[in-house]
């Protein structure tokens, strides 16, 4: 019998070691691709000629790889490694430009993301860093942001506190123990949980559910059912627990039960803490932002059942309202910063998060200046050079409001011209930007002055994003990201893999949400397609990275 047991335990560590570290195919993370920096497109005709490129079938080359239906990060981040590889790749867009939420728009002169606002991770010697290095052959370039670089905001104008978040774990943990002395212990013992550092179990446990969607489905079933995906996965064990609960158990303080869970997809009673955990560590380091905008990043199923019935595991995330507001004069010029601010009316999130008309539950606020190259034809404004010598100020600024809102309130207007839905709609929408206007007024010290600055000011909406982006309800992270998204059940089902042969998941939904969630669907699609594990492909060539950047150093 023990004989029997040890054969079988040594048969299943071939096997995970086979669909870990086995490869067979080609790599496209074999050697350093990065170039010195090219001299950039900035005029707007040529960027489109490559952004909007309208489909004509004559153009479609002959003996196509691959068709990937969908230009987002996980649909270009796909294509990108394919054709590393050699493959013939053609990418198809429902919207009339590229980019999914990487695309950019411009109004009045003053050019908006509608989806980009900030990424973490991003040090040099990271694999994240290393990976979009290679994917973009070293040509698109990072702003770090200010520090703090996010402020959460409490309570009610006549009763409002804010607290700055600083990266750094050692920073993070001082400047929170400064304005909640006597919870130290509660800090200390949070920090430990998402394990912050060379203690990321949490990140290093992640690798698992690569592992549930790369391996065979009766292995990944057998590592559930017999509990070992929890003993090999710290994010696992955690990922059954919500936010809040855990939370509760550290502090009664309500305004740092709130700091600790600003930052999340779902109510705190309804997300995992697993997947806060990634999170909060993903940004410690600091957060960054692509340099000239996040359009650079640019550069169909069948109604069967099995797919149906894979459908059916998930369900639709919250849908999303973004205020796009564009204003004359530079960030310093009107007292704003280059970072974000979370504003909440109540520090309860989850008795706050109930969804009405009349209330906005909360914002993500991001002011930046509005940039443009060196020759472009636009003189620059005197004294106003940038950070990067490539880039000029123009004297305009934008600030972006991000919040939650329910899909059905717009859902009568859902059929109607994109530009133009009505005067009901209009009305709907304005209401939200008053609001929103009522709530940033105290952000800036020269309120009136700011005001009066606006040239430009309109909202998307959840049926916004619908067009756009082709969101059913207007989602803004894809499938809801709730407990139940993060069951090894749940992960090892839906896989790049589908029913119907050849027709293959990448993206935010196939992994995690969020730019570099939707990069992570990518190389886990990559990775079955080219049959080998793209992820440490990645984390080999960043390590090797960094051995010849410390060689060359001492050198």
């Amino acid at each position: 019998m023990l004989t029997i047991v040890a054969f079988a335990c040594v048969s299943l560590v071939i096997f995970l070691l086979k669909y870990v570290f086995g490869s067979s195919g080609p790599n496209p993370f074999e050697k350093d691709c990065r170039e010195p920096l090219k001299e950039k497109v900035y005029d707007k005709k040529e960027k489109n000629k490559i952004l909007k490129q309208g489909f004509v079938a004559s153009k479609v080359p002959d003996n196509l790889d691959a068709v990937i239906i969908g230009s987002g990060v996980g649909g270009l981040g796909l294509a990108v490694l394919l054709a590393k590889v050699g493959k013939k790749v053609l990418v198809l867009e429902q919207h009339s430009r590229a980019g999914g939420c990487c695309h950019t728009f411009t109004e009045k002169g003053f050019e908006f993301d509608v989806g980009i606002h900030y990424i973490g991770d991003l040090m040099d010697h990271k694999p994240f860093r290393c990976m979009l290095d290679q994917m973009t052959n070293g040509q698109l370039q990072w702003e770090k942001l200010e520090n703090p670089f996010d402020h959460v905001v409490l309570g009610p104008p006549e009763n409002r506190r804010s607290y700055p978040i600083y990266s750094g774990s050692a920073r993070y943990s001082e400047e929170l123990k400064k304005r909640f002395p006597g919870e130290e212990k509660a800090i200390d013992e949070y920090l430990k949980l998402v394990k912050v550092g060379f203690c990321d179990k949490t990140g290093r446990g992640i690798w698992v559910m690569a592992v549930l969607k790369l391996c065979p489905l009766p292995l990944a079933k057998f590592l559930i059912h017999t509990g070992l995906v929890k003993h090999l996965s710290y994010f696992y064990k955690m990922a059954p627990r919500s936010l809040t609960d855990v939370v509760n158990e550290l502090t009664e303080n309500k305004d740092l039960r709130a700091v600790f869970t600003y930052i999340f997809g779902n109510i705190p009673k309804d997300a995992s803490f697993a997947m806060h955990s990634l999170l909060t560590t993903h940004y410690l380091s600091g957060a960054w932002y692509p340099k000239a905008g996040s359009s650079e990043i640019f550069v169909v199923v069948f109604c069967l059942a099995e797919i149906q019935k894979q459908l059916s595991l998930v369900k639709h995330g919250a849908g999303g309202l973004s205020i796009f507001i564009g204003l004359n004069g530079t960030r310093e010029e009107l007292g704003l910063r280059a970072n974000n601010y979370w504003i909440f009316a109540d520090n309860n999130f989850d008795e706050l998060y109930v969804f009405s008309i009349n209330s906005f539950i909360f914002y993500s606020v991001l002011a930046r200046d509005h940039q443009v190259p060196l020759g472009d034809g636009n003189p620059p404004s005197p004294g106003k050079l940038s950070s990067s010598v490539c880039f000029v100020l123009i004297g305009k600024s934008t600030l972006t409001v991000v919040s939650f809102a329910n899909h059905s309130w717009f859902e009568e207007w859902k059929d109607g011209k994109v530009t133009n839905r009505g005067p009901d709609y209009k009305e709907l929408k304005q209401a939200f930007i008053d609001s929103a206007l009522n709530v940033l007024a105290f952000l800036v010290t020269q309120k009136r002055v700011v005001f009066l600055q606006i040239e430009y000011i309109d909202a998307g909406t959840p049926i916004t994003n619908t067009h756009y982006i082709a969101a059913p309800k207007g989602e803004i992270y894809g499938v809801d990201h709730g407990i139940a998204r993060f069951s090894p059940e749940l992960n090892a089902t839906i896989r790049p893999q589908t029913p119907l042969k050849n027709l293959y998941l990448t993206g935010q939904d196939v992994f995690l949400c969020g730019f570099a969630g939707a990069l992570a669907g990518a190389l886990t699609c990559g990775s079955v397609i080219l049959n080998r594990n793209l992820h440490l492909d990645a984390i080999a060539l960043a390590k090797k990275t960094k051995y010849m950047n410390n060689k060359l150093k001492d050198e």
